[in-house]
């Protein structure tokens, strides 16, 4: 059950002061001398107050693969880095293509309490690429499954991809491309250029990456349904989604924390916490992305949280599993790469990570504007503090995170959930009372 709290001196997304009364999940007061009665008071003197976070790209595992991560553990680390909603990528065992499975991923979201956990449905039957999955069963289940992946895989048969495209457009529903041309990427290690080369690693080109978002705001175009991109990486890309914007396609993009942030030059190494797919760009590639996420051509900011249990990374670099978690760091590192080089402000981090990925999502009660009436989605940042990135910060199952031993700016001092303390001056709370 939500508190009544209240919360003082907290700087409207960066801007203006102002107190917040909070009663039963809703912000009812917003302003100065704000009514304390019967609150619980948060001291917020200095935090930049945005609404809750919202992550558009998260791996739980749960369930099947709950060693790497639960339901549970995952959305205590979504808490911990300010989000008050994720969604569920579906490769899962089973894989999530039937109501069924959505619907218990929902069910277990709830039951946790620390985020909302809106599922996401495979495209094809067990991401195998060959036949759709129960679409229209997802889409009509308690889960309301709104979009559609097979992230880890590419959807990369064209007919295939434009039949999802065209039977999505039936209940406004998306799909989400991981842009990756498999016959380009065989055996790839990392980014394809002058590291690999020097390493002998077998590289990943940009345009396995390029071609693939080509093909599919094309498609997208001709069918007239909406495309979203997974974790863009390159320059390329994000010319091709400009380009196609100005053309009116219905296309929509995301890039992850540590696209903006890390470059392939961390591989020399050899160190798996850097190995990811799409792998890590080129420093002209990571500024292009900063770029386009500044101008909007890039919409949205998705960590791809994708733990893996230790043996998984600790191992030599060929056989490691692809994958990081950033739950955790993707505020900071936002902070790092973003605000503090003055392309993006709070009122703008707001946008690429709650509101736009809400309204991308489709997710009710997420996204809004921190205003009476709202549900009361907060998130209350300290932007003053800097800190080096330690396993204390991480809170899900799974250790592999690019930066440990890092210094990273800012800390998540308080998270609010549907009118509940998730987060208390910056500790996970332990035991939520509903």
């Amino acid at each position: 059950m939500s508190e009544t709290l209240v919360i003082t001196g907290a700087r409207m997304l960066g801007e203006n002061t102002a107190d917040i009364r909070v009663e039963n999940g809703i912000i009812t007061e917003l302003g100065t001398g704000v009514s304390r009665t019967g609150a619980r008071v948060i001291d917020a003197d200095g935090l930049v107050a945005l609404p809750g976070l919202v992550d558009l790209h998260t791996h739980l595992r749960e369930p099947g693969y709950e060693a790497s991560e639960t339901i549970l553990t995952g959305t205590r680390a979504a808490a911990a880095g300010g989000f008050t909603a994720v969604f569920a990528m579906p490769n899962t065992e089973p894989v999530a293509d039937s109501a069924g499975v959505v619907e218990q991923e929902l069910a277990l979201g709830e039951a946790a309490g620390y985020a909302t956990v809106q599922p996401i449905g495979a495209v094809t039957i067990g991401q195998r690429g060959e036949r759709l999955a129960e679409l229209g069963a997802m889409a009509n289940s308690r889960a309301k499954v709104r979009v559609f992946s097979d992230d880890g895989f590419c959807v990369f048969d064209p007919l295939i991809m434009r039949r999802a495209l065209e039977y999505v457009k039936s209940f406004g529903g998306v799909i989400a491309q991981h842009a990756q041309d498999p016959r380009l990427t065989e055996g790839a290690q990392m980014n394809e250029g002058t590291v690999s080369a020097e390493l002998g690693l077998t590289g990943w080109p940009a345009v396995a990456e390029e071609s693939i978002i080509a093909r599919d705001v094309l498609l997208a175009e001709h069918v007239g349904s909406r495309l979203h991109v997974c974790h863009l990486s390159t320059a390329g890309s994000v010319d091709i989604i400009r380009w196609a914007k100005k053309r009116g396609v219905n296309v929509t993009a995301e890039v992850t924390p540590h696209h903006l942030l890390l470059t392939d030059e961390l591989v020399r190494g050899y160190d798996a916490r850097y190995k990811v797919n799409p792998p890590l760009r080129r420093e002209e590639d990571v500024l292009a992305v900063r770029e386009g996420l500044a101008d909007g051509t890039i919409d949205i900011v998705a960590t791809d949280h994708a733990p893996h249990p230790s043996e998984n990374k600790a191992c030599e670099w060929q056989a490691a599993a692809n994958g990081m978690v950033g739950l955790e760091s993707a505020l900071r590192v936002v902070h790092q790469a973003m605000v503090q080089t003055g392309q993006l402000d709070w009122a703008d981090v707001a946008r690429v990570m709650s509101t736009a990925p809400a309204r991308i999502g489709m997710i009710a009660g997420h996204g809004t504007p921190l205003a009476v009436g709202q549900p009361a989605q907060i998130t209350l940042y300290d932007q003053s503090v800097a800190g080096e990135f330690t396993a204390a910060d991480l809170h899900g199952r799974s250790q592999n995170s690019p930066y440990l031993g890092r210094e990273l700016p800012g800390r998540v001092q308080w998270t609010i959930h549907h009118g509940v303390v998730t987060v208390a001056d910056g500790e996970v709370v332990p035991e939520l009372t509903r």
